[in-house]
């Protein structure tokens, strides 16, 4: 249980206001949290903006330089690899303390057991860190150069942390690092490891800085003044597109610290070097494996958006970058061009890169989009019809904003119909001649009375189809049009006439004997079916009337034995009519 005070409500004149809830859990050691929830070792940095400093100081610490574990299992060179630690119960006996450096030391005394492990062995000449944490009062005590005496400490310095409390040592006072910052909080921990997380950003440290510090450093150790060199307290965070898939677990978890919490430049020393605790059950060749990580594929970031009192390693809810693209959907036929726009919410710089299903400006297959966001669809649909743009934030680049292309064919175009007119009651076959046609396309007619049917997409600029006109289909133009996936065509007019009476021009023959049978050729004009033939006069019949073409008509006249001698009219009625007469003669 954490203690009381971190927990409880919080009386405020005379009302009880209580603590909110925090976002997510503070690491712990023992029943205590390594400093609060809220703490800047404690929140997250993935969605801050990237420094304006970042490349400089990546090139100065070393770009092609590797991430290096400074802890493991085991002995290396005779020492044990890892700043170790101890947890004490609250009753540990504390110990005076004497220090080369009193005046930025806290005076104690010291909760360190006299034979609490020490960075490097007893026998190390190094750092000789040594801490020790009193888990029933949430104290963390640490020491700098730090060699036991009989009944006391003799150190560099010295340092003690409420794990309770975001305050800060005095500044411009170092602590046993030189930023003047606590250690324990940035060590990486096998429990940690075992408990599958690590809430916090991690200690590290650069072969140079800069004589300055930002927050939540308190201290400097250096006389460069040049811009390139990180100060103390520098945040620095794994890129966020760094793929650490193929890492094993126990690295994927400390990777996925770095890329959410980060590291803090905390002290003078090799580059890239993250500190942890000694701990028998670190793989070290596990471990080795993060040596494939370079500097370059670190950033550094501006904390300095979280910082609530410079006096305070409290830090404000992070603010997160967000990105939107307008619009948000887009329907773009092949070879045709969409301007995309992109919104970064939250951050100062409004940059983004643009890519195409996660490829950066696109490809042949996908489409490409220019640096300021114009998308020009490829030749052919891509597969499944449809393709995401992606606009990621360059101060954040895991906020990532996205649009959905639907990429379709061109739209058809309808240039001409043969013919382009029919008649009432007939059935007209109709070439449609365009460009763009695809499988499936479809023949709309406006108006009422004429429907296609029998529609064939002979190929990508021709297709067939049968107009069937009703005998009261009005009269004049219909429009057609022709649908694909890609959308319609303009109309064109399809006009609709009320058919022509009939015309006779010949009979073949024109004349024959009495008790004849004759095979009568009718020609002319507007022939049409249902046709009937008549003849004037008595003993005179016509059957088999059949028209062959708009032209030609053929039927069969009987001839009776009392027909009268002389011309007999002939004439053909349609539904458009009765046409003129011809005159037959009876010999």
């Amino acid at each position: 249980m954490f203690r009381s005070v971190y927990l409880s409500a919080l009386i405020i004149g005379l009302g009880l206001v209580a603590i909110p809830a925090a976002i997510a859990q503070p690491p712990t050691i023992g029943d205590c949290p390594v400093l609060p929830s809220d703490n800047i070792w404690n929140t997250p940095v993935d969605q801050l903006s990237v420094s304006s400093n970042s490349a400089n100081w990546v090139t100065t610490i070393g770009s092609t330089k590797t991430l290096h574990p400074d802890f493991g299992s085991g002995l290396y060179n005779g020492a044990p690899m890892g700043i170790p630690f101890v947890t004490v119960p609250g009753t540990q006996t504390k110990y005076p303390t004497t220090f080369t450096y009193a005046d930025e030391s806290d005076p104690g005394p010291y909760a360190i057991p006299l034979n609490a492990p020490i960075e490097g062995s007893s026998q190390s000449t190094g750092d000789r860190h040594t801490i020790a944490i009193d888990t029933d009062n949430c104290i963390l005590y640490e020491l700098y150069a730090a060699y036991p005496q009989s009944a006391s400490w003799s150190a560099g310095s010295g340092a003690i942390f409420n794990l309770l409390s975001d305050a800060l040592r005095p500044s411009g006072w170092t602590s046993t690092d030189a930023a003047g910052l606590p250690i324990f909080p940035g060590l990486v921990r096998y429990d940690e490891i075992a408990a599958g997380t690590i809430r916090h950003a991690i200690r590290f440290t650069v072969p140079q800085t800069q004589a300055a510090f930002v927050w939540p450093a308190r201290h400097y150790a250096s006389t460069l003044t040049g811009s390139q060199y990180p100060p103390m307290g520098a945040r620095f965070r794994l890129r966020a597109d760094f793929d650490i898939t193929g890492y094993s677990a126990t690295n994927q978890i400390i990777l996925t610290a770095l890329k959410k919490y980060g590291m803090m430049v905390a002290d003078n020393g090799s580059s890239w070097y993250i500190s942890g605790a000694t701990d028998s059950r670190w793989n070290n060749d596990d471990l080795h494996n993060l040596g494939q990580i370079q500097g370059s594929d670190f950033e550094a970031v501006d904390a300095s958006s979280l910082m609530v009192n410079p006096n305070s390693g409290q830090a404000a809810p992070p603010t997160t970058v967000s990105v939107s693209v307008t619009p948000s959907t887009a329907i773009v036929p092949v070879n045709a061009s969409q301007q995309f726009s992109a919104t970064v919410a939250n951050a100062g710089s409004q940059v983004v890169s643009w890519s195409v299903n996660n490829s950066p400006g696109g490809s042949s297959t996908v489409g490409w989009i220019s640096s300021n966001g114009l998308y020009t669809a490829p030749a052919v649909p891509p597969p499944g019809g449809s393709i995401t743009v992606q606009a990621a934030s360059s101060v954040t680049t895991s906020a990532v904003g996205t649009a959905v292309v639907t990429v379709t064919s061109p739209a058809p175009v309808l240039s001409s119909m043969v013919p382009n007119s029919g008649i009432q009651g007939a059935s007209v076959a109709v070439t449609l001649n365009g460009s763009n046609f695809e499988a499936g396309a479809t023949v709309a007619t406006g108006g009422s009375g004429v429907t296609a049917s029998n529609i064939k997409v002979v190929s990508a600029t021709q297709i067939t189809a049968t107009f069937n006109v009703d005998a009261a289909a009005a009269t004049g133009a219909c429009s057609v049009t022709v649908s694909t996936a890609a959308g319609a065509t303009s109309p064109q007019s399809f006009t609709v006439t009320a058919p022509a009476k009939p015309v006779l021009t010949s009979l073949t023959p024109n004349s024959s004997r009495r008790g004849a049978t004759v095979t009568l050729s009718i020609k002319g004009t507007n022939f049409s079916a249902p046709v009937t033939a008549r003849v004037q006069g008595s003993a005179i019949t016509v059957s088999n009337v059949v028209v062959a073409s708009t032209t030609s008509i053929t039927a069969t006249l009987h001839i009776g034995q009392n027909a009268a001698r002389g011309p007999h009219n002939i004439s053909v009625a349609t539904n458009a009519g009765k046409s003129n007469a011809l005159p037959f003669t009876v010999q």
